[in-house]
Order: structure tokens, then C-alpha cells, then sequence
């Protein structure tokens, strides 16, 4: 499992960390791409690339024991809280090494051990799935507090306002984590958010909002520090927004023709990616080491999918199991 990491103080060996595991959150999406283009790979999915930033942040703030609930787009959360790429590798290509034995696939994986309580493919879905779970750890005394990824389109579902309510009266331990990333899958955010941001709600319940660069990973991780903190000290929950952009359309499938090339470029000029590389040499790291580690990702990720395309595959009775009838 991945060290917590402290923002505070963030040494350039701790940022090049983040560095290495953004690279490596991006290769993974970009090599599941790949897998389409050649139709190794059936159904769909939804890529985080241009998110990871948030991902690594929020996650590398945590403890290790702190539980996580992530929803469609959830690849970049599994990999920040470090399950093995190539077992998800697996699980998404139906192989039996995978988390879930290949049967769940990319909105349906868990790992207990790790506490990741799921991906989630319903909109809003694993709102109230964290709401319960913090819900559980009060009742426990525990010290651990919950996390919930969301996008924008799900703060306008009734699980979003719901949960968020019963979590204030409740005073839980759990930390609503907000991927604005302008749109709902077509839908831009501005037109179908009432108010300018989605952390402006939070006030309606009672709780803390506050709204953070999303590409700037250590911005991230300073914020999600100070909230957790917050809500680890039994003071309620709070409302954190990231603001980000998804450099590939909602799905694979996705044309994109809701928004134009040069607004992608406007944002892809702050490539979280890029952000934190130029961090990095504001520190004095070499572009020699910057391309490095970039390699080595390429090479894992490269190395990731050959072993999960030969891995097993699950028989009849290995498909219908833990289906009840």
C-alpha cells in the first residue's frame, strides 16, 4: 500500500511520487484505450485522464485505513489507493486474477482489504453508500472517516442533497470529494448547476465548502488534509470541489462535439501532468529524470497489459458464481 503523504513540507521525492503516480494513473487509461482501438476490450468505460491529479491527492492525504467510495470514472481512485494495476488490468479484461475474480469490470470493483468499498456505475450511487458507512464508523467509535468521489452531475441528484443532509445531522465522518469537471456526461456544469460552484451547496447543510484547482496536486493535497483533519476531530462533515477537466469524451464512445478543440487545448495547457512536471523543475529535477519516470511508466503499463491479456479466463460455473437464484 502507498505511503501517506504530508503537503506540508512536500519534499521533492514525495512530489516526484505524485508525479510517478499520476504517470502511471495516465497509462493505465491510455493503454485501456488502446485495448478498444484493437478490440481486445468489450463494453465500455470511462477515462479519467486529465482527473489524476485529483485522485492522488485526495487519496495521498488519507491514512491507509480511511474508506474509500468511488463512482463510474474510477480507475485513477483504485490506483492512487494502490491496488495492483495489473489486477485491475484483469478484472476489467474478465480475467480471474481480477479484484472480483473478472466479473465485476470497471463499475463494479472492490477491494475490502484496501478499504475501497466500490466503484459504482449509477450516477450519485455511492453517495449514500459513504453516508452509511460513516454512519458505521460512529457507531463504532472509529477514528476513520470516509471519503466519496463524485462528479458534478450527480451534486443535482436527490442522493447527493439527501445524504448530505442526513450526514450534518449526524455530524459523520465523511468527506464528500467533488470532480467538477464541467460537464455531466453532455451537459455543460454552468447550465445545469444553480450556483456557481458545486462546494456553494454545502452551506444549505451546514458544513464546510471550498473549491481547489484540481490540475495542482499538491493544492489537492493541502486541502483534503485540512478537511479531513476536520472531520477525523468529530466536527461534521465537509464539502470539498476539484476543479478539473477530462481531456477524452464521457465514455469511449463519446465524439465530443458539445464543446470545441480549443477550449480542450485552454485546459490541456494545465495538464495536471504538466503542472506538476514544471513543479518538479522549479525544484531542480533534470529533465533527464522528468523523462525517466515517464518511461518507466510507459514500460510498467506496457508490461501490466501483456500479462493481464494472457491471464486466465473464467469458466461457465466461474461466471455464475455468487449469483443466487
Amino acid at each position: 500500500m502507498l505511503a501517506r503523504l504530508r503537503a506540508e513540507g512536500l519534499t521533492s521525492d514525495q512530489l516526484a511520487a505524485c508525479f510517478r503516480r499520476m504517470l502511471r494513473i495516465r497509462e493505465f487509461e491510455e493503454a485501456l484505450g488502446d485495448l478498444f482501438t484493437r478490440n481486445l476490450l468489450g463494453g465500455t468505460s470511462h477515462f479519467c485522464i486529465g482527473q489524476e491529479a485529483c485522485a492522488v491527492g485526495v487519496v495521498g492525504a488519507l491514512r491507509e485505513t480511511d474508506w474509500l467510495v468511488s463512482n463510474h470514472r474510477g480507475h485513477g481512485h483504485l490506483l492512487a489507493r494502490g491496488l495492483d494495476p495489473y489486477r485491475v488490468m484483469a478484472e476489467l479484461l474478465g480475467r480471474t486474477d481480477g479484484y472480483c475474480g473478472g466479473r465485476g469490470g470497471s463499475q463494479h470493483m472492490c477491494a475490502m482489504d484496501l478499504h475501497f468499498l466500490g466503484t459504482n456505475g449509477i450516477t450519485g450511487g455511492g453517495i449514500p453508500i459513504g453516508t452509511g458507512a460513516a454512519w458505521a464508523l460512529r457507531y463504532q467509535g472509529r477514528d476513520e472517516i470516509v471519503v466519496v468521489f463524485f462528479g458534478d452531475g450527480a451534486s443535482n441528484q436527490g442522493t447527493f442533497h439527501e445524504s448530505l443532509n442526513m450526514a450534518a445531522l449526524g455530524k459523520l465522518p465523511v468527506l464528500f470529494v467533488c470532480e467538477n469537471n464541467g460537464y455531466g456526461m453532455s451537459n455543460p456544469a454552468a447550465s445545469s448547476v444553480a450556483v456557481p460552484h458545486v462546494a456553494d451547496r454545502a452551506v444549505a447543510y451546514s458544513m464546510p465548502g471550498q473549491t481547489v484547482d484540481g490540475m495542482d496536486v499538491v493544492a489537492v493535497m493541502q486541502a483534503t488534509q485540512a478537511m479531513a483533519e476536520r472531520v477525523r476531530a468529530g466536527e461534521g462533515p465537509a464539502l470539498l470541489e476539484l476543479m478539473t477537466y477530462r481531456f477524452c469524451g464521457h465514455s469511449k464512445n463519446d465524439p465530443r462535439v458539445y464543446r470545441t478543440r480549443e477550449e480542450e487545448a485552454t485546459w490541456g495547457e494545465r495538464d495536471c501532468l504538466t503542472v506538476a512536471a514544471q513543479s518538479l523543475r522549479d525544484r531542480g529535477a533534470a529533465e533527464a529524470e522528468i523523462t525517466r519516470l515517464r518511461e518507466e511508466a510507459h514500460q510498467e503499463m506496457a508490461a501490466v497489459v501483456e500479462r493481464a491479456l494472457a491471464a486466465p479466463t473464467g469458466d461457465r460455473d466461474h461466471a455464475l458464481g455468487g449469483v443466487y437464484a
